[in-house]
């Protein structure tokens, strides 16, 4: 008996020795988090075409760092953008011809970022690649930050469990990798919240030196930094009814505000070289800026006049006064489109169902925990509501902002309030009152579940809805633009029309893309509609057929049409009467000499305004059928392929309004 209980007692004392500790666990698992999260999102990003936005981004970004020039795209963060122009810089991407470009002189940012990406002989592809990468970066900080806030409120499974959720969330990693402010903004406003908290618990000089740098560095990330103003009020006032009278110091919060304050316009004027002026020097001049300040002042209220005053004075950089009031009037009425609805001011319910089609089940679930825990620790709630009070007051306020904005374009709007959600269903689930075996089970699960939904959409992160929105095939139904559709599948097209439409006897291919990439650089052989350009370029007027249709879900909703809605008389009567000129527009884009003779009738861009007129009321026509009918294929989700024949085509597009009702109606009766 003595061998065998001594051989034992050795080998667990060998096993005890290799045995490897919680904190290597820890750490080996927050690194495979944040690695799968970055894996997950690169090969993603490897297959998704230039999104709309990017294109800005990366053009801003270049000129900011090579001219010192912040005409294009003033209007989002300087930072992040100055960093997505890095790759584009050091590669030595050429700049279009500046000099006597009447673009260059009205900061069009859609026509110069256009020749900067296709005219300038530069592959945009690489540099645009780096962007991505660079931009990655956002994202793996905040899964950082929110494994290290969890993890000290709620322990090591509290850390990691929030951490899985972050970097999991097919939000994130949709966003993560394109080239665009969201996650950078995302990462600085919580992290800025979470400093200047602490700064104001602890009382600590060198967490206030840190919370004034890092809510410096917020306000150059993106405009959406002005709502740390109330968030750091309401904190402030929070503060100091939670502090003892004698330990009370209201100089010191105003200190602490003030030095905030001070920290911001150092590091704003810091970003944009201590120049007051947005034309740099040495470049070719500008006329203006895309808008000019008239044009902005007599939007935008008693904020113009203060913006406008603060220019005058100098008191801040023209490019970051301009950016933030374009910003501040594009909101006041934009477009949009909701579950088959057309608003310009947008609704109250936009937010909330965008948050509850777009989230996962594991991520709703999380919100439920964290209203469960409430409810049932309802007697230690005023302790743990002090402790999370950053992320609590950061939701309430950009909660409301968002929900009582115009601006309802995209479901990324609302990335800020899901780290908190994540943090806080962490320690949620780490004070459970069960085993600690029963936690982990709870936990890992939950992460499994959150892995699971991001393969499964993989690599269509984009295009995610869940269950309860009836999938990705139905989301195109229900949310449009960023939300959906950015442009991002536009590479998938030539394989599919490789595929299913090959050889000399293809079909004619009909492209209604929404988006700034360019098909020519994907060698799509599409006739590109009028409907799907915004460069100010010369689109010849197309005849439709009987042929392939490829378009896109945004212009398949058709928000940003004059033509959304329903088809009323009024719209029909307008059709018919311009129908009638459809001859005369063939003729004008074909015969040189009937060009010639039409042009003494009428000015060039008059008849092009026709036929842009004409196009945008035709395919507000065709698409009433296209929805009704349904897509033979979708690429991703967000593009839509039809497969139409000639008799299809006629009567929704040239028929009477009684072949047209009929069309639609026997779809209708066809879908199950």
């Amino acid at each position: 008996m003595f061998w065998p209980a001594k051989l034992s007692i050795v080998s667990l004392v060998v096993r005890s020795a290799h045995r490897p500790s919680a904190a290597f666990l820890t750490t080996l698992a927050l690194a495979g988090l944040l690695a799968l999260h970055a894996g997950l999102a690169l090969r993603s990003t490897m297959q998704r075409s230039l999104t709309v936005d990017e294109i800005f981004h990366v053009t801003g970004g270049y000129f900011f760092n090579t001219l010192g020039d912040y005409r294009i795209h003033p209007e989002n963060g300087v930072l992040p953008q100055r960093l997505h122009g890095l790759p584009a810089w050091i590669s030595g991407a050429k700049p279009p011809a500046l000099a006597d470009n009447p673009y260059w002189r009205t900061s069009d940012l859609h026509v110069i970022s256009h020749q900067f990406f296709y005219e300038s002989g530069n592959d945009h592809w690489p540099f645009l690649l780096g962007a991505r990468t660079l931009n990655l970066g956002f994202s793996l900080g905040l899964g950082l930050l929110v494994f290290v806030w969890a993890r000290r409120l709620g322990g090591n499974h509290a850390g990691l469990v929030a951490l899985g959720l972050t970097v999991l969330s097919p939000t994130l990693l949709a966003h993560a990798p394109l080239a665009t402010t969201d996650v950078a903004a995302t990462l600085l406003l919580t992290a800025s919240v979470g400093a200047f908290w602490t700064q104001l618990r602890t009382g600590n000089r060198w967490w206030m030196l840190l919370s004034a740098v890092v809510f410096g560095l917020t306000c150059v990330s993106k405009f959406s930094a002005v709502l740390l103003l109330p968030v750091f009020v309401l904190l402030a006032f929070l503060h100091l009814a939670t502090t003892p009278r004698a330990e009370r110091s209201i100089g010191a919060v105003a200190q602490g505000l003030a030095l905030h304050g001070a920290a911001a316009v150092f590091i704003i004027w810091a970003s944009y070289g201590f120049r007051h002026s947005a034309f740099a020097p040495g470049a070719p001049p500008g006329d203006h800026l895309i808008v000019t300040w008239d044009w902005m002042a007599e939007r935008a209220g008693w904020q113009g006049a203060v913006v406008r005053w603060i220019n005058t004075h100098h008191l801040l950089p023209e490019p970051f006064l301009f950016g933030y009031l374009h910003t501040y009037v594009s909101s006041l009425s934009r477009a949009a489109f909701l579950a088959g609805d057309y608003s310009v001011t947008g609704w109250r319910s936009f937010f909330p169902l965008a948050f509850w089609w777009k989230s996962t089940p594991v991520e709703l679930a999380a919100v439920g925990l964290c209203v469960i825990t409430a409810a049932l620790r309802w007697n230690r709630l005023g302790a743990w509501a002090l402790r999370l009070a950053p992320l609590l007051v950061l939701c309430g306020v950009y909660g409301l902002a968002a929900v009582t904005s115009h601006l309802n374009i995209g479901h990324r709007h609302l990335l800020p309030i899901y780290p908190a959600i994540f943090i806080a269903a962490g320690v949620a689930l780490a004070r459970w009152r069960v085993s600690s075996r029963a936690r982990l089970a709870v936990g890992a699960a939950a992460v499994g579940l959150q892995l699971t939904t991001a393969a499964a959409i993989f690599p269509h992160y984009l295009a995610y809805f869940n269950l309860f929105a009836g999938g990705p095939a139905n989301g195109h139904r229900l949310l449009v633009d960023s939300s959906l559709d950015w442009g991002q599948d536009l590479s998938r097209v030539k394989p599919w029309l490789d595929a299913h439409n090959p050889g000399p006897d293809a079909r004619p291919v009909f492209l209604f893309y929404f988006g700034s990439a360019h098909p020519g650089y994907y060698h799509i052989p599409a006739q590109r509609l009028p409907l799907a350009d915004g460069l100010k370029a010369a689109v010849p007027f197309v005849r439709l057929a009987g042929g392939i249709y490829v378009v896109s879900a945004t212009h398949l909703a058709n928000p940003y049409s004059p033509y959304h809605g329903p088809w009323t008389s009024s719209l029909e009567n307008e059709y018919q009467e311009i129908r009638a000129l459809e001859p005369v527009f063939d003729d004008y884009h074909r015969d040189p000499d009937r060009r010639a003779q039409l042009q003494r009738e009428a000015p060039a861009e008059k008849w092009r305004q026709g036929w842009t007129r004409y196009d945008a009321l035709r395919f507000a026509r065709l698409s009433h059928y296209l929805r009704v009918r349904g897509p033979d294929a979708h690429l991703g989700h967000s593009i839509l392929i039809y497969q139409l024949d000639a008799r299809e085509v006629a009567a929704a597009t040239a028929g009477s309004l009684a072949d047209w009702r009929r069309l639609i109606e026997q779809a209708a009766a066809r879908k199950p």
